[in-house]
């Protein structure tokens, strides 16, 4: 992992499972991450088994421009990527596997930024893996930046990590890199960004080894 934020969000996630595969996303509490809130984001799979943003920091809805909650995840990717985002998202949650990817976000101005995407899996109280906490994080912050909104991200690797290991520096799964292809233009002109918080109830956890 290359971005703070992502190497805080997985050790809070990490902290919270304690010995166990994935915790429970009651356990949750936005205070002790409210530094790292505003490039957070949940997501759910919904009834019709899409994947869909249930709540975004505003960060990210400043990036794209508009609001985020209730879209798809894989309506942010490039036409011929939704597929395999959709697929990736479904994967974190059935293998209960946390994955790191790599994009380049691509603006209607042909600016392009590099960033890095983090997915942990969550458990409902039910007992099935549900939902995912992730960071979504630019990795330069280029003049541009607050002016020109990105209108999709053309992802460019993944990996896996290893959950069983306690150093984030020093995960032993390569990135995959994936085949570059031509970018269609994107459309131009979004609506302005709306402010979301996390509300999640507090449950005392984390790991004592």
């Amino acid at each position: 992992m290359r971005s703070k934020t992502a190497i805080e969000i997985y050790a809070y996630w990490d902290q919270l499972r304690g010995h166990r595969d994935v915790p429970g996303r009651s356990q949750i509490e936005p205070a002790h991450i409210r530094h790292i809130l505003a490039d957070l984001f949940i997501l759910e799979r919904t009834p019709r088994g899409d994947i869909r943003f249930r709540l975004a920091g505003t960060r990210i809805c400043a990036l794209f421009a508009r609001e985020l909650r209730g879209t798809r995840f894989d309506a942010l990717w490039l036409g011929e990527q939704v597929g395999e985002l959709e697929r990736i998202a479904t994967d974190v949650m059935a293998q209960k596997k946390p994955v790191v990817l790599s994009a380049m976000a691509l603006t209607g101005a042909a600016d392009r930024l590099p960033m890095e995407i983090i997915l942990l899996p969550l458990r409902s109280p039910d007992g099935g893996v549900d939902r995912i906490i992730g960071a979504l994080t630019p990795l330069s912050r280029p003049h541009w930046l607050e002016a020109t909104p990105v209108n999709f991200m053309d992802i460019t690797g993944t990996r896996v990590l290893d959950s069983a290991k306690t150093n984030v520096f020093q995960q032993n799964r390569p990135e995959i890199p994936l085949p570059v292809k031509p970018h269609p233009a994107p459309d131009a002109g979004i609506a302005g960004a709306i402010r979301r918080v996390l509300h999640l109830r507090v449950l005392e956890g984390g790991r004592r080894d």
